[in-house]
């Protein structure tokens, strides 16, 4: 039996995160993943941010490639785990302030 979509190299995205093919094969398996949100203040994208910017691991492989994780967070507009942290705690201060002015 083949392995799902989203394991295999044709479900993910070659820029990082998963393609169409690689959300459908998670949906089919009860999960309901959505694209990435590459820029403004949805606090989907903050919680993302945050999240991957405190895995563990490298942002480069020993060939100086990037890794699946840095290029996750270049999908998803952050350009190293530290800009990634940095951005989650802009929005999440921006939607913060939005919320109190309402």
């Amino acid at each position: 039996m083949k392995t799902p979509a989203w394991q295999r190299k044709e479900g993910q995205n070659p820029k990082g995160g998963l393609n169409a093919a690689g959300r459908a094969s998670l949906k089919a398996a009860g999960q309901d993943i959505k694209p990435p949100v590459k820029s403004g203040d949805n606090p989907r994208r903050a919680s993302f941010l945050s999240r991957m910017a405190g895995n563990d691991g490298p942002e480069y492989d020993k060939k100086g490639e990037p890794t699946r994780l840095l290029l996750s967070l270049k999908s998803w507009g952050a350009s190293s785990k530290a800009d990634a942290k940095e951005k989650a705690r802009a929005i999440s201060d921006r939607n913060k302030t939005k919320a109190a002015s309402k």
